[in-house]
């Protein structure tokens, strides 16, 4: 049987790699037995490489992580920066959050914890995490870019020029 070489996309080819880091995610929901009860447990939802992925065209930033063998997308989520890492009771080595996802391929809330081989790549991972999110945030607020070429002041001045027909 011989077989054709096909290209696949991932997704991520616009993309730029900003961190990685390896850990393992779980995810805090109910299971398939529970569902309707209330019974809310912690599961495992993979082991991976957890990415902090920025965009080249329009510099957002998103969370994203894969299953290590099938490659399946297990989290995937806009850095918001309204999201709070806490650290999960008993462990200095994870991390807690909720965040809107869209792994599964709409977008729900879920409650994350993503756990890390020591507490010193945990603390690392929370420093990065952070600072892209303020990065994010000014992004958000239109501050991304000071306006080194000066488009903005000759906007400014040509529309100052402007008069309607009432000013003349």
């Amino acid at each position: 049987v011989k077989l054709d070489e096909v290209e696949v996309k991932s997704g991520e080819e616009e993309e730029e790699t900003l961190c990685t880091y390896r850990s393992k995610l779980f995810i805090y929901g109910e299971t398939l037995l529970d569902k309707g009860t209330g019974n809310k447990t912690w599961r495992e939802r993979g082991i991976g490489e957890a990415r902090i992925l920025r965009h080249r065209e329009h510099q957002r930033i998103r969370f994203l992580m894969r299953q290590e063998k099938t490659m399946k997308v297990i989290a995937n989520h806009a850095l918001d920066p309204r999201i709070t890492l806490e650290p999960n009771a008993g462990s200095d080595r994870s991390w807690v959050w909720s965040a809107y996802d869209f792994a599964d391929g709409e977008l729900e809330e879920k409650v994350f914890a993503l756990r890390f081989a020591n507490s010193d790549i945990a603390t690392e991972f929370k420093e990065t995490y952070e600072k892209y999110q303020k990065e994010m945030e000014s992004l958000l607020a239109g501050e991304d870019k000071a306006d080194e070429s000066g488009e903005a002041d000759e906007a400014a001045e040509a529309l100052s020029g402007l008069k309607t027909a009432d000013e003349e």
